[in-house]
């Protein structure tokens, strides 16, 4: 990720780094109450993951979260209210809570720990709540106080945003496991003890991208919005949608071509980028990414062979050691590029 997490950030003594391309921290502490500066890293941490995710769920798509569209504040430059916008406000959501609700079932914080409200309680036929279930309430409240705090607009596209952290956080919820201990006589399992646990954090990635590819447009009245309805609080952002739609990705404007180079929407275009052909244990989707990327916007794909060094010939030693040779193979890679007579009209009409 390169230096894109390296904004400092004050806590008593010690600093939390994050980069002022993406999520800005400083933003936290300008908006939210001091009381919280002590989750600041973990809200870092968070919203790094969530970007992390971003990129592989979408790294053989024409638009694979650059770094330059993740400003979340809907006072900068991140003006586009597109379903790529709703993705990354979720997932950077989704994130934020998913730290801190780890965090704070590790006893990481000291005003918080394991939810056992239920604990005792039949949960169905056969078990009952136990043990330490992950604590997303707590996630949760404090993902939104952060999060939801950068939104100060009372546009649509502000309302939005705070809809999609919603559904970043409801994903949490949504992709919970319940995991259960036997307990009985010689083991016969005549009862047993259930808690609830955060999915692995690629499953809610899996989750929302799903949530992404069926995300909903949404006609808003402009009238209602210059009205006065702020995001801080003074208007419920799920008031503005269907009550249905809680939890779906939406979006206001229709995506960009994102083939194409354009400085001024700081689109890169798919030329120059790698992708994946005849290549073995991989998805569907990522075996016609070549098409995707390279054919589908107008290039070529172009084959590059190179050289690469990898572990072989491994050996396990007594005690304790495992051995290797460095082995050298050729790899072929491939490529979006533009044909050589397509270059040169490009060249012709960009000096035109």
């Amino acid at each position: 990720m390169g230096d894109l997490f390296m904004l400092r950030v004050a806590v008593g003594i010690y600093y939390a780094t994050f980069s002022a391309s993406a999520w800005s921290v400083n933003n936290f502490l300008i908006t939210g109450p001091k009381a919280y500066l002590t989750y600041a890293t973990s809200v870092a941490l968070g919203a790094q993951s969530g970007i992390e995710e971003c990129k592989f769920q979408f790294a053989w798509e024409r638009w694979n979260c650059p770094e330059n569209v993740l400003q979340l504040s809907t006072h900068n430059r991140l003006r586009s209210a597109t379903r790529e916008t709703s993705f990354i406000h979720a997932i950077s959501s989704a994130g934020v809570m998913y730290t801190i609700t780890k965090n704070c079932s590790m006893g990481d914080f000291e005003n918080c720990g394991c939810d056992e409200s239920k604990n005792g309680k039949t949960g169905g036929h056969g078990w009952i709540w136990g043990g330490c279930s992950d604590n997303v309430e707590f996630g949760e409240r404090i993902s939104k106080l952060f999060v939801d705090s950068l939104e100060k607009g009372k546009d649509a596209r502000a309302l939005m945003n705070l809809h999609n952290n919603r559904a970043g956080r409801l994903a949490v919820r949504a992709t919970m496991k319940r995991t259960c201990k036997c307990h009985g006589i010689s083991g016969s399992c005549s009862i047993q003890t259930c808690w609830l646990q955060l999915a692995n954090f690629r499953e809610m990635g899996d989750y929302l991208k799903a949530k992404y590819d069926r995300a909903l447009k949404i006609e808003m009245d402009k009238r209602r919005l210059r009205s006065g309805n702020s995001a801080e609080g003074h208007w419920a952002p799920t008031e503005a949608f269907l009550p249905s739609a809680e939890a779906e990705l939406i979006f206001l404007e229709e995506s960009p071509d994102y083939c194409t180079r354009n400085s001024s929407l700081g689109i890169y275009g798919t030329e120059g980028r790698e992708c994946l052909q005849n290549s073995h244990n991989t998805s569907r989707w990522e075996r016609h990414s070549c098409g995707r990327l390279c054919t589908e916007c107008g290039l070529q794909v172009e084959e590059r062979r190179t050289e690469a060094i990898s572990s072989c010939n491994c050996k396990f030693q007594w005690c304790c050691t495992v051995k290797c040779d460095q082995c050298r193979h050729v790899v072929n890679k491939y490529y979006c590029t533009r044909s050589s007579s397509s270059a040169w009209s490009w060249d012709k009409s960009d000096k035109r």
